[in-house]
C-alpha cells in the first residue's frame, strides 16, 4: 500500500488507472470530470502511453475502440450528457467484447441539467443506454480512496470478462479532497503478457486476427453466449458492504456519496436508540441481489435512499420480491442528503407517517394539468389570419 496523501477525486481516479496500467485515454471536456483529461494530459505520456483529447464524445469512443482491440488497457471519462453520446460506442465495444474502462462523474439532468453532483444515471449505467441484450460491468466508489483503486479492479475484470467496465461516481466525489493511499503495486502492462484475440503485429508465424462488432448471421449464438458470461458473473462478483443489519428495524440501502449520508444517519439512529443499519452495493451490476435479501432479514422496512427520482430502489424492489416493505428518500437533479433528513425518513418508514418519503402518485395528488394547443398559431408559430 501507497503512502496515504491528500488527493482530489478525480485525480486519484486519473492516477490509479495509470497505475493500473491505463496506458490509452481519449477524451473531452465536460464538468464535473475535467481533472481527469487533464490530469492525463501531463503524466500520460511519462508512464508510456498516449493521451488524445478528441473532437468529440463520439470520437473518444471509437477511439477507445481502437486502442481496446490491441489489447491495451484504454480508458474514457466524461460526465452524464457525454456518456450518452457514447452509448453507439459502448454498445459497440459490447458486441466486439471488448475490455475497456469508461468513467461517468454524474451531474444533474436530463440533458444538459447542472454540474451539481447527482446519481440520475443509473438506469443508463446498469440497463445498458444503449441498443441491444447487452451488459457492462458497474463499480460505485463511495470515497476519493475507493475512485483511486477501482480502475485496477474495474480492468481486471473487464479484461477477465472480455467486456466494458464503467466506475460510476457522483460529480462531489469527483471534486471532493480526501486523504487516501492506492492498495495496489504500479501494475506494468509490458508484464501482463499478450491477449490471443488481440490485433497485433502479423509476422514470425502469429495468426492473423480481426475484431468484430458485426456479427451477422451468427448474432443469435453470440447473444446467447455473451449471457452465458453475464450469468457467470451475477454468480460470482456481486460486490457489496453491510453495517449493522443483523438487528436493524430499518435497513437503508444507498451506494456512492449517498451511502455516506446513510452511514451519518446509522450512527446518529443509534445513538438515539432507532436500529439502522446499511447496505452498499458496490458493484451495481452485477447487483448484489441475495447479498440484500440475506441484509433485510430482520427488518422491518427497508429505505432507499439516491440522488435520483427512484432508480435504485427498482433493483431493490426486484431484489426483495415484496418480502419486506421499501420505502424511498429521493433527492434528484443536484439534491443533496444529510443523515437529519434520512432519520427524518426512517422514523417515517417506522411510524406510518409519509414525511421524507417520495412516492409518485402521492407526490401528484391534488395537482392538475392541462395542454392546451392555440388554433390560432399555424404550423410555423405564424397566426391565421392575423395582421
Amino acid at each position: 500500500m501507497s503512502e496515504k496523501t491528500l488527493r482530489k477525486g478525480n485525480e486519484a481516479l486519473a492516477e490509479g488507472a495509470i497505475r493500473a496500467g491505463c496506458r490509452f485515454f481519449a477524451g473531452y471536456p465536460i464538468t464535473p470530470q475535467n481533472e481527469v483529461p487533464e490530469f492525463m494530459s501531463a503524466n500520460m505520456a511519462d508512464a508510456g502511453g498516449a493521451f488524445v483529447q478528441a473532437e468529440s464524445e463520439v470520437a473518444a469512443i471509437n477511439m477507445v475502440y481502437g486502442a481496446a482491440a490491441t489489447g491495451t488497457r484504454s480508458m474514457t471519462s466524461s460526465s452524464s450528457p457525454g456518456i450518452s453520446l457514447k452509448q453507439e460506442g459502448i454498445t459497440y465495444l459490447a458486441s466486439a467484447d471488448l475490455p475497456c474502462l469508461i468513467v461517468n462523474v454524474m451531474r444533474g439532468g436530463p440533458g444538459l441539467g447542472s454540474i451539481g453532483g447527482a446519481q440520475g444515471d443509473y438506469f443508463q449505467a446498469t440497463r445498458g443506454g444503449g441498443n441491444g441484450d447487452y451488459h457492462i460491468l458497474v463499480l460505485a466508489p463511495n470515497s476519493v480512496e475507493e475512485l483511486g483503486n477501482f480502475p485496477k479492479l474495474a480492468f481486471d475484470l473487464a479484461e477477465k470478462y472480455r467486456m466494458p467496465a464503467m466506475i460510476l461516481a457522483d460529480g462531489i466525489l469527483g471534486q471532493m479532497m480526501e486523504t487516501m493511499a492506492f492498495n495496489f503495486e504500479p501494475v506494468d502492462p509490458n508484464k501482463l503478457g499478450k491477449f490471443d484475440w488481440a490485433v497485433d503485429i502479423y509476422k514470425n508465424g502469429r495468426h492473423k486476427n480481426n475484431v468484430f462488432s458485426y456479427k451477422g448471421d451468427g448474432l443469435i449464438a453470440d447473444v446467447v453466449e455473451r449471457a452465458k458470461r453475464y450469468g457467470l458473473i451475477e454468480k460470482n462478483e456481486p460486490r457489496f458492504e453491510a453495517r449493522q443489519t443483523e438487528d436493524c428495524d430499518v435497513l437503508l440501502v444507498a451506494y456512492g456519496l449517498s451511502s455516506r449520508a446513510c452511514l451519518e444517519a446509522v450512527v446518529k439512529g443509534r445513538e438515539e436508540g432507532l436500529k439502522v443499519g446499511l447496505f452498499r452495493p458496490i458493484t451495481l451490476w452485477p447487483f448484489p441481489s441475495e447479498a440484500l435479501k440475506n441484509a433485510a432479514q430482520h427488518a422491518k422496512a427497508v429505505l432507499c435512499v439516491e440522488q435520483s427520482l427512484g432508480q435504485l430502489v427498482q433493483d431493490v424492489k426486484l431484489s426483495l420480491n415484496g418480502a419486506k416493505p421499501v420505502y424511498l428518500n429521493a433527492y434528484p437533479a443536484g439534491g443533496q442528503p444529510s443523515g437529519a433528513t434520512i432519520l427524518t425518513a426512517v422514523r417515517s418508514a417506522l411510524n406510518g407517517q409519509t414525511e421524507g418519503l417520495f412516492d409518485l402518485q402521492r407526490h401528484a395528488e391534488g395537482f392538475t394539468y392541462h395542454c392546451q394547443r392555440d388554433l390560432t398559431l399555424g404550423v410555423q408559430g405564424d397566426r391565421k389570419g392575423g395582421k
